[in-house]
């Protein structure tokens, strides 16, 4: 073949790509313009973080609940395989913290559910200075518990404030160390977390009252239908998602929780305000017993995704219907 000839292929081939559409671009920079289109870029970061740090973090820990070990790097570790998972269900403390959370769970949900619902309901009603109240109910929420629990620690000491407050209005005799008294202890947590987390549940019922179509209230008045029984008639059935979802984020942090009951009574009196993150820390960085606490942290992982699912599902049956 002459160079001629040679040249005229190159040049008809040319012509030809030239023709189709994108022809005339690289294979690879085709690639790229279907992986920009696609917004994988956009959420690789995101994928790489989750993958790379929280599952890898998950499978370590999974990892080192099959090891008698100290933590220190240097330090020998025995695979034990599940024999700390045979000791955490025969630990009294595992099930008491356990049973601490069932009840936390019940106790602050229900009350915040009812004083953010209440709130919520009060705020839509027109009522003066609304604005400067919606500001003092949320503010506890943004507090930093490490900021608080000097202050709640001094309030409910033996000579604190609260027992000032009950001698000078004639019930002395309730006064008492609240933190340092198993029945009180408790009680005292759950006080604290509601006043903290109540503002949450109120903007988020507070929102979801905004979603109801005035003309609805309005056929209910029209009806005969009083304030109470709109609110449970009309009102309450129609925040249900709201509630359902505050169910499964209360659920999910009441087995989390550690900030409140370690700052202000460090678990104590007696494990009566253990929980399972108090426990994880304690046998963790206090006994130095880190395949027993990732026992337990695998434990809780599971409870609070499969808690979380089923109450997820339930909810969506609930819905169905």
């Amino acid at each position: 073949m002459s160079a001629r000839t040679s040249t005229e292929v190159r040049e008809g081939r040319s012509a030809g790509s030239a023709g189709r559409p994108g022809g005339g671009r690289p294979q690879v920079q085709q690639w790229k313009d279907r992986l920009e289109g696609s917004g994988i870029p956009w959420i690789l970061p995101a994928v790489i973080l989750v993958v790379g740090l929280i599952y890898f973090s998950i499978g370590y820990t999974g990892y080192v609940s099959t090891l008698d070990w100290n933590g220190f790097i240097l330090s020998p570790a025995d695979h034990v395989g599940a024999s700390n998972f045979t000791t955490m269900f025969s630990d009294r403390v595992f099930w008491l913290a356990l049973q601490h959370t069932a009840v936390f769970y019940v106790v602050t949900f229900t009350i915040q559910t009812a004083i953010g619902f209440f709130f919520a309901a009060l705020m839509h009603s027109q009522l003066k200075l609304g604005n400067v109240y919606k500001v003092i109910i949320f503010v506890p929420t943004v507090l930093a518990p490490a900021t608080m629990a000097p202050v709640f620690r001094n309030i409910f000491d033996t000579h604190g404030q609260f027992n000032w407050l009950l001698e000078h209005v004639g019930l002395n005799f309730l006064a008492r160390p609240w933190l340092a008294e198993n029945g009180t202890a408790m009680p005292v947590v759950m006080g604290i977390t509601i006043w903290q987390w109540t503002g949450l549940t109120f903007i988020l019922f507070y929102a979801a009252m905004s979603q109801i179509e005035t003309e609805i209230l309005e056929a209910a008045r029209v009806d005969g239908a009083g304030n109470l029984r709109t609110l449970w008639s009309i009102v309450w059935p129609m925040c249900a998602g709201t509630t359902a979802a505050l169910a499964v984020l209360g659920f999910i942090g009441a087995l989390k929780t550690f900030d409140v009951p370690y700052l202000i009574t460090k678990g104590g009196p007696n494990h009566a305000t253990e929980f399972l993150g108090t426990y994880i820390y304690q046998t963790m960085v206090q006994q130095k017993h880190f395949g027993y606490a990732a026992a337990i942290s695998i434990a809780l992982l599971v409870l609070a995704i499969g808690g979380g699912v089923a109450m997820s599902i339930r909810n969506r049956a609930a819905e169905g219907k």
